[in-house]
């Protein structure tokens, strides 16, 4: 009797559950029907299927075509079908749709199986397709939908799926899925997450690889192989596990790679905070926001930096950047950063010098301007706070995470403290420049974007001392009057001033004291003595209108001390202006960016340098054979005995009054590089003109990044010498025999 009365409820389970089935497909049929012909509301148009509404990052891609960083308000970069690896897409089959080339958008199979399970009560997984995830994630629903509403986007959705699969082909599908999906850690789509995770293009992804990215998309936060390595893993072996059932891969395939660890060693967020030339990409990010603003796309509306997809090719050369880092790096960290410590222990007031006023009120000034300057102070500003409960704030002590060479360090300080903390850290810039195309090959604008965001080289302007020396002598050089072998006098000069007051510069070299000096060793030797004698007999108007010529733009005030680099010039002028003697004479505008795309590939504009001719190029050559003698017996000297350089360098060092400032700059046939090194506050800064002078601050930068260019055989960096102009020189260059042939200056003593 109970056998067959529960053989009964089964017929009439069955017999529901059918009715149910098909009362359902009947209902989903209708409203397919009616929504599709759009009589409840939106349906995507082909149009809008052919450009979804989804924000496309900009990518930052250096000279060597590799992508140095990302802009966007999500970060994804489209990519093709050819461009995935077979094994990304054979773990997406496997995880999500095995029937993927066998339906036509909607897996009917699959939803008679969820249907079943609701019935019954069981859980049979998902009936969704990759298809209608597609066609979920370009036209997502509302967050706070209701259930009715629910059903209605839900067959949208359905009817989206067919409209794709009549329109694209299954692999442009699958790309668009790939292309459409968060991986989490901020990348969007299947190239950012590759890049992000390993560094990749994603045609390169492994079988392990593969499998994890796949694992991710079911949770990203919490199959996280960054923040949770355990349940990544797992995950990883589970998407593997049905590669392994639909014959993606082997047994022993599956037996070797589920034994293998994560490796997360080149993981990395793409951003432009993150990775390399973060410096570069804030200061062309500034710049491309403008170029935004005055360029149109089709529609009328101007581009949008962080959702149009843009393309920014620029002249970076992602080896030269990570070269120039870890040289700006290795100089602070190893040796200027532990010398200033230990220069400044257990001295009053350090690491400031106030020679002329009380060093208690100038510190105090100085760190109350530091405070205001601060995001935390103007925030507080804008909020109302009273003066008196901000002082509070900065003076009361929070955790916080501060900068140290050897890794950021959680601590507990007030903020007043760490500014003073920081006032203690040196900092770098470098500049790299191809002389012949103006291209900025490296770009470092201090030691570590996270914490120091002031860029010292298109922004930062401080005093260039004596690398302003060359412009002087390029004018001496180009009016015909001297030659590098002319000799004058190495004594004191004065210059009466306007005012009646003599100006008449020291000098710390005793290098032939009071006898005759040619103008090469005298720049060599960075001689003040001759630099006020060529400044007499010349003016600072002529000197700042050849400055000019040469690229710089700064004001210059016409004092006579500018002779020896009073003024404030930035390293991105001083690189462009001293290029000018390695590109034979013509200034050459150093540029970053050489030309913008749209996302489809259409170049929007190409970029190229603004030119001058500044001098003859005989004047140019002079100039390098001048700067030659800086490298060769003069303040760059080490570069010879201590670095072991044996190839034609042409540079110029520099020091600051009180040892404020220290730059290089150095010239080959193929690079043209400066340096500038100091603290964040001209008061803090060496004693000793030892430590302090450019030759120990900044020229050892430049030597640890050239030794890592020349000893990288990819880069084939040639050692050989400057070129010569085609024509015979008017002057005699060789100095060996004492003045030689080169042409006299005439001086009496009336003009001393």
């Amino acid at each position: 009797m109970k056998s067959k009365q529960t053989s009964g409820d089964s017929r009439k389970y069955i017999k529901n559950f059918w009715i149910f089935y098909f009362s359902v497909i009947v209902f989903i049929f209708l409203l397919f029907l009616i929504i599709s012909m759009g009589w409840l509301g939106f349906m995507p148009s082909f149009e809008e299927l052919e450009n979804p509404r989804s924000n496309l990052a900009s990518e930052i891609i250096s000279a060597d075509q590799q992508i140095l960083g990302t802009y966007y308000i999500e970060n994804r970069s489209n990519v093709t079908y050819r461009e995935i690896s077979p094994h990304l897409i054979n773990a997406l089959l496997a995880t999500e749709d095995i029937r993927f080339s066998r339906h036509s958008g909607i897996d009917f199979k699959a939803n008679f199986r969820v249907a079943f399970g609701l019935v019954t009560g069981q859980d049979m997984g998902g009936g969704s397709t990759i298809t209608q995830q597609l066609a979920k994630n370009l036209f997502p629903r509302k967050p706070d939908i209701g259930k009715a509403e629910l059903v209605l986007f839900k067959l949208k959705e359905w009817i989206t799926a067919t409209k794709l699969e009549r329109n694209y082909t299954k692999e442009e599908i699958a790309a668009m899925y790939l292309n459409s999906v968060s991986f989490g850690s901020q990348a969007f789509g299947a190239r950012l997450a590759s890049r992000t995770f390993f560094n990749k293009e994603p045609v390169d992804l492994t079988i392990e690889e593969s499998a994890l990215l796949i694992g991710i998309l079911k949770a990203p936060s919490y199959y996280s192989p960054v923040r949770h390595p355990d349940r990544a893993l797992q995950r990883r072996e589970t998407v593997l596990g049905q590669m392994k059932k639909y014959e993606f891969i082997t047994q022993a395939q599956y037996d070797s790679i589920r034994q293998l660890p994560l490796d997360m060693s080149k993981y990395m967020i793409l951003d432009h905070t993150s990775g390399i030339a973060q410096y570069f990409r804030e200061a062309i990010r500034i710049k491309l926001n403008e170029w935004c603003e005055t360029h149109e796309k089709a529609d009328g509306t101007p581009y949008n930096l962080y959702q149009d997809g843009l393309k920014i090719y620029t002249t970076i050369n992602s080896v030269y950047q990570r070269y120039a880092e870890e040289a700006v790096r290795e100089h602070l960290s190893r040796d200027i950063q532990p010398d200033f410590y230990k220069h400044w222990k257990n001295v009053p007031n350090a690491p400031f010098v106030f020679p002329d006023s009380d060093p208690a009120s100038e510190i105090k000034k100085l760190m109350t301007q530091a405070m205001k300057r601060s995001d935390r102070y103007r925030n507080l500003k804008e909020a109302g706070t009273p003066d008196d409960s901000i002082q509070l704030v900065f003076n009361t002590r929070i955790p916080m995470t501060v900068f140290s060479w050897s890794g950021p360090i959680d601590t507990v300080m007030s903020p007043m403290d760490s500014i003073r903390y920081y006032k203690y850290l040196y900092r770098a810039a470098l500049m790299s420049v191809e002389p012949n195309t103006g291209f900025v090959r490296a770009y470092v604008g201090g030691p570590d974007f996270k914490f120091f965001q002031y860029d010292n080289v298109t922004v930062g302007k401080r005093q260039v001392g004596s690398t302003f020396k060359p412009f002087l002598y390029t004018l001496a050089m180009q009016e015909g009057e001297f030659s590098p072998c002319t000799e004058v006098p190495n004594i004191p000069y004065s210059i009466q001033l306007y005012d009646g007051s003599l100006w008449e510069p020291k000098n710390t070299s005793e290098y032939k004291l009071g006898q005759m000096i040619s103008l090469r060793e005298a720049l060599a030797h960075s001689n003040n003595w001759i630099s006020a004698f060529l400044m007499k007999h010349y003016s600072p108007e002529a000197v700042i209108k050849i400055a000019q010529k040469m690229g710089v733009t700064s004001e210059i005030p016409a004092v006579y001390s500018i002779a020896l680099g009073s003024a404030d010039l930035s390293l991105y002028e001083m690189v462009g202006a001293l290029n000018t003697f390695v590109n034979k004479g013509v200034y050459i505008e150093p540029i970053f960016i050489t030309r913008i795309e749209d996302g489809y590939g259409n170049v929007l504009e190409r970029f190229i340098p603004r030119i001058n001719e500044a001098m003859s190029e005989e004047t140019a050559y002079l100039m390098i054979e001048l700067m030659k003698g800086v490298v060769q017996t003069g303040t760059g000297i080490r570069l010879r005995y201590k670095y072991g350089f044996t190839n034609p360098i042409a540079g110029k060092t520099g020091t600051t009054q009180n040892q404020s400032d220290g730059w290089f700059i150095g010239m080959t046939p193929e690079l043209v590089t400066g340096i500038w090194a100091g603290c964040e506050d001209r008061a803090a800064h060496f004693r000793s003109l030892t430590l302090g002078q450019g030759a120990n601050t900044a020229l050892p930068i430049w030597a640890i990044y050239m030794k890592k260019i020349y000893g990288d055989p990819n880069l084939h960096v040639s050692t050989g010498d400057f070129e010569k102009p085609l024509h015979p020189l008017s002057v005699n260059i060789d100095c060996t025999g004492g003045q030689g042939t080169g042409k006299q200056g005439s001086y009496g003593e009336d003009e001393f």
